[in-house]
């Protein structure tokens, strides 16, 4: 380094620490530790709870700079638990230091945070967090920042976390961090000092130089170029360097405190600058510091390289760097280390109850809670392992591995489907492949799982369990995710349950796209066990959440398995068919091989293999069931018989299934109430519950009580397994329930009329028959007197007190089926109404029966007053059939009020959404309550908590329901001008909604045609935005403002265009509408139509005159909307018509390369052939 740069560095300097540590030529790192500065001669081998000060980079470069602070460099550690980061060991005073740096090539605060997660925790001493790097400052009046000079950021936020609004605007969530406080006290020493005299970085820095001359050309101040500072709108012009540009004078680096802006967006507009600059109060941008905020709380550091404008000049990015690393060992040498406290978990002061910060932080916890479900993951445990070396061949399988690679997933989006016949393993495949991936899991990658189970619980069997297990695995995967919880506008603060599908679809869909360089691999099996319309629904939202996901780089993995369907297919996913797979055929030969005794010579059990594989065609439950048929023989010494015992084995599963069942006739009592407790239980029995429930309708009515001689876990199995010869089997998960041992047997029982065959006497109406037999064995347990057992008389302790649940757990010991019983007995007995139930409510033990549901009842609200009746019962539980036949039982007193929760029969149905038996109290004239019981309860009970309802006449226009809705306006008009939380008052839901009957009525009703929502929305509007042509057209005949402006200036046919919805945009079309409104933001609706490749509307749209090469705001046209978009179809049409693609965005960018830089290849082919601005030319 030249005498010249080491005067310059020493500028200013009032202590020259060259005295410290002498000058160490090139040579072995190591060999630097042993003579590099003051160590306290300490040269012991060290562990990792040694180092408490974790110090992170992000370029290799920032790395340099601070592994050149180290006064003393240490030995490296063995790895801990093999985590992926590389560290640098040292010490700076009597601080022990370990350093990281991000991986090469990848950025931001998603990375950061993985990285300093595994940081903290293979070091869980480390109690001060640094963030060590390069930033973009914020010149401004107040704020005289150079190139050079250093940032300590007293506070942290994210500036791009947040909801996009319309017009690009985003609505920020994100809360600002503060450094800890032991760190703030530290810099009020070091501000301090700096009063009396300058700062020590430069003194630094020539020590650094000193010791590596090496690292003078590129990490002295770089004289040789000056610093230069423009106004916010001076965008750089050509030519490419900055030679015109004007510079600024002075070059001492300066220290300045405030607030850091962290984002995944790289700002590089001055404009831009200003304006976050100012909204966010900060003078620093940065992409890693928010990044560290939950998971390595600490203190950021940036020396400036640039000033976040488009004159990007990295000739300074490694003095920066050298400045920033400078200043933070200047900081450490101020802290003692018996002074630094305990890392804070949050990266902030605890915030206040009251805080905003408080609640949405207690709101994660119990979001994450109401996501969670009792049986979450018990299907992927029940499901068997793979055997030994089977299921091998998956993983070199050519369309798993091109699932993998990451360079083809924008060819399939990230989908794999495997198909399978039933009983072919496809389950067991599907939980081999999670758990190998499992396995082989690096830091910023996850996994999550569902196996769809048609014989479990609700949530089991549902998209609702899907999309709630898949959300909250992510969440917990990588909690800082957690923040899209934060969205009010998705899940209000006083949200009191898990949110709706819909907004459960937004939220993974949010996480999904805040995942940055991390991946998430989803496996869903059995999709045929699930409703076939919300299967169809589920792949749709999946096919596009993949496209978003492709579109934004990021690495979203998912894994379908189902039988074969003709009609649900994903259009651009891998197909693997287990059964054609020859690695599938040599698992089955392998198994046969394991698992079939000898029958003989070697060519004779060679001969029955062959025959059993031939008669399988690869159904892999077939061959279990087969053998285990084969070797009872084998072990009975009738090796003579087993060919002639393989030919009599149908070769259809079901017709196995019938063999099986059919083979003897005894205990076939056992086996009908066996199937009918399987098929029928309104959710899967526990083992215990199972035997009980059995023997209730087998024991002539007795009370049976658990005996722990008696029912041995052994013996309740063994009775499982007899009673249904073989054809059911205890899961082995936690509540170790019952079920058949495949799902094909349920399809035989059922989709192949099994049960007619098998008993064809019970007639046609099965179902009926057998609920009906349910409810006799649920009322042979509640009918007796328990109360010797269990204290069942007020007054009980609260539901959800302790001794409330030990009074529960002790009647469920005492009678394991008991509890069932009462739980359900109704539920059968409405299901049962097909068959005869005239005495049914003259053997209902209707007070024995309150106080046994107020035993096992856990909430307290929920319990019943000994005086509740059965009308009100059956409405709040909507047995709808019951209901009907109870009404006519009460003539006189159906619309009493009751002292019971919601006070009215039908509250009670409004309240709990119950439809049926909504209907069937409003069409019992008898049932209707007065007009003043219904103002009553209705004002002075919370009987609608959803946020967006408010009213028994919002949530039926909602829900669709007319007949509700006729009856609502008919007798209570005060509801008529209530609104949501959101404004929206009742004309706007029937015009979202659209049903005609609902809407003829609201019109009629004479409601306001042009209210408007909290946005300035009209129910036009609505009814444009969500397709409601018919709506739409009933408004407009009442005389609808077709051209009316929202808050944000948009029109109905903005909102019809932004949809797609073709058939409205030419409705309002021939009202005459303006074609090329503008809204605030200069889009027109072309330019939604565009954006949401929406090729039939912009045609429509053009066809009508529309102009496409109007520029909004930002200067966009829809021709760049659409290639940003990549909608190859909308960029053909506009450009055909006319539409130019000589088009620069304000980085300079030509539309080719912002369309190639987005990774659509197909449109940048377009615009190369058709003579776009090339790809080789350079912009600034």
């Amino acid at each position: 380094m030249s005498s010249d740069a080491l005067d310059m560095l020493n500028s200013g300097t009032r202590r020259d620490l060259s005295q410290d540590s002498g000058y160490v030529p090139q040579s072995d790192p190591l060999e630097h530790s042993k003579t590099w500065g003051h160590s306290n001669g300490d040269d012991r081998e060290r562990q990792h709870a040694d180092y408490t000060v974790g110090w992170v980079c992000a370029l290799h470069f920032e790395l340099a700079a601070s592994r050149a602070m180290l006064d003393r460099q240490h030995r490296d550690l063995l790895k801990k638990d093999n985590g992926p980061n590389e560290y640098v060991f040292g010490n700076i005073g009597a601080h022990n230091v370990v350093m990281a740096c991000l991986p090469s090539g990848q950025y931001g605060t998603n990375n950061a945070a993985i990285v300093a997660s595994n940081m903290r925790s293979s070091f869980p001493s480390i109690r001060v967090g640094l963030m060590v790097g390069i930033g973009d400052g914020v010149p401004s009046d107040v704020f005289d920042i150079r190139l050079g000079d250093v940032v300590f950021g007293k506070t942290v936020i994210q500036h791009d976390l947040g909801k996009m609004l319309p017009g690009g605007r985003v609505e920020r969530t994100a809360t600002r961090r503060e450094a800890p406080h032991n760190l703030l006290n530290a810099i009020s020493k070091l501000c301090a000092l700096h009063e009396s005299m300058p700062s020590e970085v430069p003194s630094i820095l020539q020590h650094m130089l000193h010791r590596h001359p090496e690292m003078a050309r590129e990490y002295a101040y770089p004289s040789q170029f000056e610093d230069q500072l423009f106004y916010a709108t001076y965008d750089h012009q050509q030519p490419a360097d900055c030679n015109r540009c004007d510079p600024l004078k002075s070059n001492h680096p300066n220290i300045h405190y405030g607030g850091v802006a962290s984002g995944n967006l790289l700002v590089k507009d001055g404009k831009l600058r200003d304006e976050l600059a100012k909204e966010l109060g900060v003078i620093c941008f940065e992409m890693e510091a928010a990044g560290l905020a939950d998971q390595f709380p600490g203190i950021t550091v940036r020396g400036i390289c640039d000033y976040a404008d488009s004159h990007k000049n990295k000739l300074w990015q490694r003095y920066a760097a050298a400045t920033a690393a400078a200043y933070a060992k200047e900081l450490l040498s101020t802290m003692a280390p018996s002074k630094i406290e305990a890392m804070p978990t949050a990266g902030a002061p605890e915030p206040t109850p009251n805080s905003l910060q408080h609640k949405l932080q207690a709101r994660r916890a119990e979001l994450l809670e109401f996501l969670r479900f009792e049986q979450l993951g018990s299907r992927h445990t029940s499901i068997k392992a793979a055997h030994k070396k089977t299921c091998e061949w998956l993983l070199k399988h050519e369309a798993y591995m091109d699932w993998l690679d990451p360079s083809k997933l924008s060819q399939h989006h990230g989908f794999l489907w495997i198909s399978r016949k039933p009983g072919a393993g496809k389950s067991t495949l599907m939980k081999f492949a999670f758990g190998r991936t499992n396995k082989s899991l690096l830091a910023g990658k996850a996994t999550a799982s569902f196996f769809f189970h048609a014989r479990g619980d609700e949530l089991e069997k549902t998209i609702l369990g899907l999309y709630r297990s898949l959300l909250l695995q992510l969440l917990e995967s990588f909690p800082d995710l957690q923040s899209v919880l934060d969205d009010l506008s998705l899940v209000p603060l006083n949200q009191a349950a898990c949110p709706a599908i819909e907004i459960l679809q937004e939220l993974f869909h949010n996480a999904i796209l805040f995942l940055g360089q991390r991946s998430l691999t989803c496996f869903v099996d059995a999709l045929d066990e699930c409703n076939e319309g919300q299967v169809e629904d589920m792949v749709r939202y999946f096919e596009n959440l993949g496209e978003d996901a492709d579109e934004h780089h990021i690495k979203l993995r998912i894994c379908f398995s189902s039988r074969h369907h003709p009609r649900i297919r994903v259009k651009n996913g891998l197909e693997l068919t287990v059964e054609n797979e020859l690695g599938h055929k040599e698992d089955l030969e392998r198994y046969v091989q394991n698992s079939l005794e000898e029958v003989g010579s070697e060519t004779c059990t060679k001969s029955i293999q062959d025959q059993i594989l031939k008669k399988a065609d690869g159904v892999f439950i077939w061959v279990v069931l087969v053998l285990d048929i084969l070797n009872k023989e084998i072990r009975d010494g009738r090796l003579f018989a087993i060919e002639r015992r393989l030919r009599q084995i149908p070769g259809e599963l079901s017709e196995l299934f019938k063999d099986i069942l059919l083979r003897g006739n005894d205990n076939m009592d056992d086996l009908l109430l066996c199937i009918q407790w399987i098929l029928y239980a309104k959710r899967p029995l526990r083992r215990q519950e199972f035997c009980f429930a059995v023997l209730s309708g087998l024991q002539d009515g007795s009370l049976i009580s658990y005996n722990s001689d008696q029912f041995t876990t052994d013996a309740m199995e063994r009775f499982v397994v007899s009673s249904s010869k073989g054809l059911a089997e205890t899961t082995k998960t936690k509540f170790e329930t019952v079920q058949f041992i495949h799902e094909s047997v349920r399809d035989f029982l059922i989709k192949d009329r099994g049960l007619q065959q098998l008993w064809p006497t019970i007639g046609e109406d099965f179902q009926g028959f057998s609920h009906g037999k349910l409810e006799q064995c649920c009322l042979s347990q509640i009918a007796f007197d328990v109360s010797t057992e269990i204290p069942t008389t007020e007054p009980l302790p609260k539901a959800n007190s302790e001794q409330g649940r030990k009074l529960r757990q002790t009647a469920f010991e005492k009678f394991p089926f008991l509890g069932y019983a009462t739980e359900h007995v109704l539920y059968h007995a409405d299901a049962a109404s097909g068959v005869a139930q005239n005495n049914f409510f003259d053997r209902f033990p209707l007070n024995t029966w309150i106080r046994l549901n107020n035993v096992f009842e856990k909430h307290e609200i929920r319990r019943y007053t000994p005086e509740a009746d059965m009308t009100y019962i059956l409405a709040e539980r909507n047995f709808a059939s019951l209901l009907k036949a109870s009404i006519w039982r009460h003539q006189d007193d159906s619309a009493r009020p009751r002292a019971e929760r919601y006070g009215l029969p039908l509250f009670a149905a409004l309240a709990n959404g119950n439809r049926q038996a909504a209907e069937v109290l409003l069409g019992q004239s008898h049932s209707i309550p007065r007009h003043a019981d219904m103002l009553q309860y209705l004002n002075s009970r919370k009987l609608f908590d959803s946020p967006k309802v408010r009213t028994p006449l919002l949530w039926a226009v909602e829900k669709k329901h007319a007949s509700i809705v006729s009856f609502l306006l008919a007798t209570y008009s005060l509801y008529l001008t209530t609104k949501d939380s959101k404004g929206r008052a009742v004309l706007q839901h029937g015009a979202m909604g659209g049903d005609e009957t609902i809407m003829r009525m609201l019109l009629e009703a004479e409601l306001d045609i042009e209210a408007l929502c909290e946005n300035g929305r009209t129910p036009l509007s609505y009814a444009a935005e969500y397709g409601r042509e018919f709506a739409a057209r009933l408004l407009i005949e009442k005389g609808a403002v077709v051209d009316s402006r929202c808050r944000t200036g948009r029109t109905p046919l903005y909102y019809a265009a932004k949809t797609g919805y073709e058939s409205m945009v030419r409705v309002l079309i021939d009202e005459g509408v303006n074609v090329d409104a503008i809204d605030h933001f200069g889009w027109t609706p072309m330019h939604a139509a565009a954006f949401g490749k929406h090729e039939i509307v912009v045609k429509t749209l053009h066809d009508n005159e529309a102009l496409i090469d109007q520029r909004d705001k930002g200067g966009v046209i829809p021709l760049q909307r659409a290639a940003l978009r990549g909608s190859l179809a909308v960029v053909e049409f506009l450009f055909d018509h006319g539409a130019s693609t000589y088009y620069r965005n304000k980085r300079g960018l030509t539309l080719l390369q912002q369309a190639d830089a987005m990774g659509h290849t197909d449109v940048v082919n377009f615009l190369r052939e058709k003579g776009s601005v090339g790809l080789g030319q350079s912009f600034c």
